[in-house]
């Protein structure tokens, strides 16, 4: 397969050769599993005191009373004595199913089945249709994969960026992520989580020489280096076909810097 290789213009400069990676027939549904098993390798684990709502001397005082037999604090002439305690749905009672941190939440899956899911999602990146099912607006581009120059990595400024992202006809595509951008409230505010902000352009290059600071002020634009990829940045959410921008060194270097993808194709 060949692509041509844009500029800083948009203009096409040159035509180069495309790994073998991108004529893969893509799977969705084993991206989506890898996905989600790679997903839960970032979880926490939660738990709470195991003793916590019990370190109390309720017993129960049987039957006869014309009470309730559940447990009962100890003791008389105090607020607390005779209320019920030490077990689930009573004021200052024990959780009825708390979170235990030795529950298992890490799934694990095969390398090879790993890989062959990271290869997938790096041809989905070149199906325009499954790049237009997610949502992204493609404007008037001729195909995909998207290859501009290697001298992309070295700029600094988000100005600089936004400029050659409108050149190469995806203004849409940035006006969608800012116009999806959503200001959160309650409890997630307060957890930091202030913003949702959707998933817009990755641009992947072989060298960070800057790039990465340009994309900070741009919402839902993402850059990673190709050996640092994975199908997090892929595939958010588990659906392939994310609007990818890869330098021509990056596309040089896939098999090198990432896993012998040949042998997968």
């Amino acid at each position: 397969m060949q692509a041509q290789v844009l500029d800083r213009e948009g203009k096409e400069v040159k035509s180069i050769e495309l790994p073998k990676v991108f004529s893969l027939k893509v799977r969705e549904d084993l991206i989506e599993r890898a996905f989600w098993i790679i997903f839960t390798h970032k979880l926490q684990r939660k738990g709470t005191d195991p003793l916590a709502g019990e370190r109390t001397s309720a017993e129960s005082r049987g039957t006869g009373l014309g009470i309730a037999r559940m447990a009962r604090v100890k003791g008389e002439r105090y607020q607390r004595a005779g209320q019920a305690a030490g077990v689930a749905g009573v004021v200052k009672g024990r959780v009825a199913h708390p979170p235990k941190s030795e529950k298992v939440i890490r799934k694990r899956i095969n390398k090879k089945e790993r890989l062959l899911a990271l290869a997938h999602a790096i041809a989905s990146t070149a199906n325009i249709e499954l790049v237009k099912k997610r949502g992204h607006k493609v404007g008037n581009l001729k195909g995909l994969p998207l290859i501009v120059t290697s001298d992309i990595e070295e700029l600094k400024k988000a100005k600089e960026l936004l400029a050659l992202i409108e050149k190469l006809g995806l203004k849409e595509e940035m006006d969608r992520a800012k116009r999806g951008m959503k200001r959160t409230s309650g409890k997630a505010r307060r957890r930091g989580r202030a913003k949702r902000v959707p998933k817009s352009l990755l641009i992947i290059v072989n060298k960070d020489k800057g790039i990465s600071k340009a994309c900070g002020s741009l919402p839902g634009v993402d850059c990673v280096k190709v050996k640092d990829l994975s199908l997090l940045d892929l595939a958010p959410g588990g659906k392939g076909g994310r609007l990818t921008l890869w330098t021509e060194g990056a596309i040089k270097n896939i098999n090198d810097n990432l896993i012998n993808l040949p042998a997968l194709v």
